[in-house]
């Protein structure tokens, strides 16, 4: 059986290097490429303010997350839901960096890059010059 892990992050910007920080992470455990049902979610306290602009984009504001855990809070929970699995991710290298980058701040290791599968790279390769947004897979895939 072929366990997966699909993982999206919500973020205050776009780069961990100059102050941004998660604010949530969702997990979707797969096995043989269906949901088990299994799941692990959480709002993320980011320990900064979250700018509006953001908010306009994924509508997490700093009173939803005033009382959510601090990532190290929770850090050891997500490493264990993920296991050895691989890790599924549009656009993986913007998750990664912010994942790999609380882990480190928390005294974790990194998730190794091997481990990570980038269906945005995969999209980009099965139709070279279309829209490989989530958005365009999904309308062209029929998926609501």
């Amino acid at each position: 059986m072929a366990r997966e892990i699909v993982l999206d992050t919500e973020t205050t910007g776009f780069d961990p290097r100059t102050g941004d920080r998660m604010v949530e992470v969702g997990l979707i455990e797969i096995e043989d490429l269906l949901p088990t049902g299994k799941t692990f979610h959480r709002l993320i306290h980011p320990d900064r303010l979250i700018p509006a602009e953001v908010v306009r984009v994924h509508g997490i504001d700093d009173a939803k997350v005033r009382d959510a855990p601090k990532f190290a809070q929770l850090a050891d929970e997500m490493l264990e839901f993920i296991g050895d699995a691989p890790v599924i991710a549009h656009n993986a290298g913007f998750d990664r960096a912010f994942i790999n980058f609380e882990l480190e701040l928390c005294g974790r290791a990194a998730i190794d890059t091997g481990r990570w599968i980038d269906t945005l790279q995969l999209a980009q390769k099965r139709f070279p010059g279309m829209a490989n947004s989530l958005d365009a897979l999904c309308k062209r895939f029929k998926i609501s």
